[in-house]
């Protein structure tokens, strides 16, 4: 997804279609020479151009940040000064569907099902939350991020017929759920691309140049991330 917030009097550009990428609308493209042809396809982060503002994908994705999970205890023991699970025990995500890759939990350990979005607490874990108030932690909490594929919605291309993608290359303030989910956003933080064409604060390798400032981060609440496109 990719949402326009102000980009004054610019528009985008169209540019002839890398015919081997597929890409989501806030992903980020670069030029790429194939034969003699100029074509934009999706970025590897070294010589970013635009954010893409068209769609070829078998499956739409969405990314979730920072979902609390509370995982219940099993079988119950302490040593005296923590508390542990004595079987495992589960707990569903929101979602389904889970990029194994894009999964990241505050707490250690969790073993993810990424077909059916469950998290496994293994046994003897050690407790961290009182959910029943009693004094006594019975169960673990945890703040995930991930991105999920969205059931039920097949994936398209816009680029049929024009084979042209669109892509804004001009300073604006955009939008978008395309960014790394293994990432943390503070305001005014200098955004890369990384080899998935998405964004991130995390700087794959000195050569990757920095595009773009966080002008809103992501929340449980919102899930896109908001930026300065430089």
């Amino acid at each position: 997804m990719l949402r326009t917030i102000q980009v004054g009097n610019s528009l985008p550009f169209s540019y002839p279609v890398d015919p081997t990428s597929t890409f989501q609308p806030g992903q980020i493209g670069q030029l790429k020479l194939i034969g003699n042809d100029i074509v934009v396809g999706l970025s590897d982060g070294l010589a970013p151009l635009g954010i893409i503002d068209d769609i070829r994908t078998t499956a739409f994705t969405q990314t979730v940040v920072d979902e609390v999970v509370i995982i219940p205890g099993i079988a119950i023991y302490t040593d005296g000064y923590n508390f542990f699970n004595g079987e495992d025990s589960k707990q569903e995500l929101n979602n389904a569907s889970v990029v194994q890759s894009s999964f990241i939990s505050d707490y250690e350990g969790l073993i993810l099902n990424k077909r059916n979005g469950i998290l496994v607490l293994p046994a003897h874990s050690r407790l961290n939350w009182d959910a029943n108030g009693d004094g006594k932690d019975d169960s673990v909490k945890a703040i995930c991020n991930y991105v999920y594929q969205v059931p039920n919605l097949p994936g398209d291309d816009t680029t049929i017929g024009s084979n042209r993608l669109t892509i804004w290359f001009q300073r604006g303030i955009f939008a978008t759920d395309q960014f790394d989910s293994l990432a943390r956003y503070p305001v005014g933080a200098v955004l890369f691309v990384n080899a998935d064409g998405k964004l991130t604060t995390k700087q794959p390798t000195v050569n990757h140049p920095g595009i773009a400032m966080v002008t809103g981060p992501p929340s449980a609440i919102n899930g896109t991330l908001e930026f300065l496109w430089m």
